[in-house]
């Protein structure tokens, strides 16, 4: 009779730990689609800035085509990636041709006291900090999930009813960085200011001193006169 209840007790908290550990699967896999959903959101916005962006900046620098370009290509690319992996890198590629666009704008004044340049420029920036706000939030619950269905009995269980794991929004490191503007081959205005001009340098030479013996020598004596 014992035996019976014991093994049923044991039945039934084995039977509590299988479906607490799958609803907990279920629950993070679900909070999964929400946080990258609110990622695409904040995606979203500022894939819908950029081309007003673009426009501003072509009303002042026309000539910078290829910079624009650009910018318009990694949108679409950027656009049209679908798994959080390929997001990730478009977006990189994104943000290095914005970075690449507003450092082109510091050459061009009337661009940059435009008020809607600034405007753009200030809902760009406050885009950025949500974006990072909402994948910090989205990698966190992947890497519970990630962490639950690889951890025992949890492993059991994802193979069980296949638990896949899930890829982070995380980009390269390489792609992270801020393209980088090189002023090697400009001019130094302060190098050239220090340089003494030609006719200066001739001006402010010191005479050559004259030597002690020249001085001390005795003048020649004058020649006699013949006819006396």
């Amino acid at each position: 009779m014992w035996v019976f209840i014991i093994i049923a007790i044991i039945v039934v908290i084995l039977l509590a730990v299988f479906v607490g550990t799958y609803n907990r699967f279920v629950l993070l896999r679900a909070r999964i689609d929400n946080a990258w959903a609110q990622v695409q959101v904040q995606l979203k916005r500022r894939w819908d800035l950029i081309p007003n962006l673009v426009e501003t900046v072509k009303g002042y620098a026309t000539h910078e085509s290829k910079t624009l370009e650009a910018v318009v290509a990694a949108r679409s690319a950027a656009v049209s990636a679908t798994t959080p992996q390929d997001s990730a890198k478009a977006e990189a590629g994104l943000t290095g041709a914005l970075r690449q666009l507003l450092a082109v704008a510091e050459a061009y004044p009337d661009l940059k006291a435009n008020q809607s340049f600034l405007s753009l420029q200030g809902s760009l920036s406050e885009t950025e900090d949500k974006i990072s706000f909402a994948r910090q939030f989205f990698n966190d619950t992947v890497m519970s999930y990630n962490v639950a269905i690889a951890r025992f009995p949890g492993v059991i269980i994802a193979n069980m009813f296949g638990f896949k794991s899930r890829e982070s929004f995380e980009a390269p490191e390489t792609e992270q960085d801020a393209p980088k503007v090189s002023f090697e081959d400009a001019p130094s205005v302060a190098a050239s200011a220090s340089e003494p001009a030609p006719e200066a340098a001739a001006v402010a030479a010191p005479a050559t001193p004259v030597p002690a013996e020249a001085e001390d020598a005795p003048a020649a004596p004058a020649p006699e006169n013949p006819e006396a």
